[in-house]
C-alpha cells in the first residue's frame, strides 16, 4: 500500500511554515532590545482578532499579567511583550501569562469535528433503525 500525503495537511503546513518566517522576519530585535524583556504571541484559530473589541479584551487580560501589545501580524495572531521582572508576580486573575491560544486550540479543532460527526452519524443510524 502507497501512503499518498493529504494535500490540505501539505497546504497547512507551508502555512504555519510561512507563518513562523514572518514572525521571525518581524522580530528584528537588537540584544539591547532584549535584554529584560520576554515575549509571546497569542493566536486565534477563528481569526477573532478581526474584531476590535476582542482585541481590545484581550489586550486587558493580558495587561493584568504584565504584558503590553506589541503587533498585530493579521486576525489571527498578536505579539505580547512584558519585563522578566513580572515573570514572580502573582495575583493574575484567573490568566494563564503564557497562554499561546485564545477560543479553541486548533489542535483540537480536527477532533471535535470528528467527534461530532461521529455523534450525528450515530444518531441517524438509530433513528433509521428505529423507523424500519
Amino acid at each position: 500500500m502507497v501512503y499518498i500525503p493529504s494535500t490540505a495537511s501539505h497546504v497547512a503546513a507551508a502555512r504555519i511554515a510561512q507563518q513562523r518566517k514572518e514572525e521571525e522576519e518581524m522580530a528584528k530585535y537588537s540584544s539591547d532590545d532584549l535584554e529584560g524583556w520576554e515575549f509571546k504571541i497569542v493566536r486565534s484559530g477563528s481569526g477573532k482578532f478581526r474584531n476590535q473589541e476582542a482585541i481590545q479584551k484581550l489586550c486587558q487580560e493580558e495587561a493584568r499579567a504584565g504584558w503590553e501589545m506589541l503587533e498585530k501580524f493579521d486576525d489571527y495572531r498578536i505579539r505580547f511583550k512584558r519585563r522578566t521582572s513580572m515573570r514572580g508576580a502573582s495575583g493574575y486573575q484567573g490568566i494563564d501569562p503564557y497562554r499561546a491560544y485564545v477560543g479553541m486550540n486548533p489542535n483540537y479543532v480536527g477532533p471535535v469535528v470528528v467527534l461530532v460527526m461521529a455523534i450525528i452519524i450515530a444518531g441517524i443510524v438509530i433513528a433509521a433503525s428505529l423507523f424500519k
